[in-house]
């Protein structure tokens, strides 16, 4: 059984429920309605409110704010909520917001890193193992898939997805929809490109890889528009590779618009 060490200067609310093992550092302060999950580690000075269901081995740094009430004006003090999963990390001073209307939550799955100053707003769904850099933003309602990366000083506006396996470069500005398995980057943002170090990094096959880069030329050609550039990737002969399959749902499914390439780079 793991041992739970609280600091004599933190203040944990008495509706608040700690899991085994955890550790609460200085002048920390978990409010009420917060449930920590077995193993959980609170840096000093860090302020996690309720209501908040953390799951276990989350580890939140020196002054991160997590859990506060949404920055939506339309917030008008109904119950809310936060969900996380388990074996993020929170770095110092991120922040994560609950949900806006009544019963509506923020969600954070497993395995996610938060680097310092990174923001979560009000609900946000965040998937598995992406990689928030410094000072990365989201606005309210953004979706994160899988393994998605959104690099330093990045902004993302509010009702855009993030595809899986994508990278936001840093410093830019997302104002439509990140496609899967792509690279984004610059001011007004672009498509650069296929993501290929990182999908060979997560086992992607060779083969994989092409077809990707073939719905990507495609999706570049600025002689079809959008609806007949996706038509044409899902009548191709990589139609059938449930990447690219992945891939043409995301983009039938947008509904604030995908960003697109200036012209065929790939």
């Amino acid at each position: 059984m793991m041992e739970s060490f609280i600091h004599p200067t933190a203040l944990v609310d008495t509706s608040a429920r700690l899991g085994a093992g955890v550790h609460i550092a200085a002048y920390a302060i978990i409010g009420a309605q917060v449930e920590l999950g077995d193993g959980c580690r609170v840096g000093h000075h860090a302020i996690i409110e309720g209501p908040s269901k953390i799951g276990p081995r989350n580890e939140f740094f020196a002054h991160v704010a997590i859990g506060f009430k949404t920055q939506d004006l339309k917030y008008r003090g109904e119950p809310t909520y936060l969900e996380i999963g388990e074996g993020n990390v929170f770095r110092e001073f991120a922040t994560v917001h609950r949900g806006t209307a009544p019963g509506e939550k923020t969600v954070i799955g497993d395995g996610n890193l938060f680097l310092a100053y990174s923001h979560i707003a009000h609900n946000c769904v965040i998937g598995n193992k992406t990689i928030f850099s410094n000072a990365a933003t989201l606005a309210g309602h953004v979706t994160v898939g899988d393994w998605a990366v959104v690099s330093g000083l990045s902004a993302v506006h509010q009702f855009c997805r993030i595809g899986a396996h994508s990278i936001i470069g840093g410093c830019a500005k997302i104002v439509q929809d990140v496609p899967p398995y792509l690279i984004v980057d610059g001011n007004p943002a672009q498509l650069r490109g296929v993501n290929q170090v990182g999908l060979e990094r997560r086992g992607f096959s060779e083969a994989q890889i092409k077809a990707l880069r073939r719905a990507y030329r495609v999706l570049s050609d600025r002689s079809l528009n959008f609806a007949q550039a996706v038509e044409k990737i899902g009548a191709s002969e990589d139609a059938a590779d449930p990447h690219v399959q992945a891939l043409t749902e995301f983009l039938t499914s947008t509904e604030r618009g995908v960003i697109r390439p200036e012209a065929s780079s790939e």
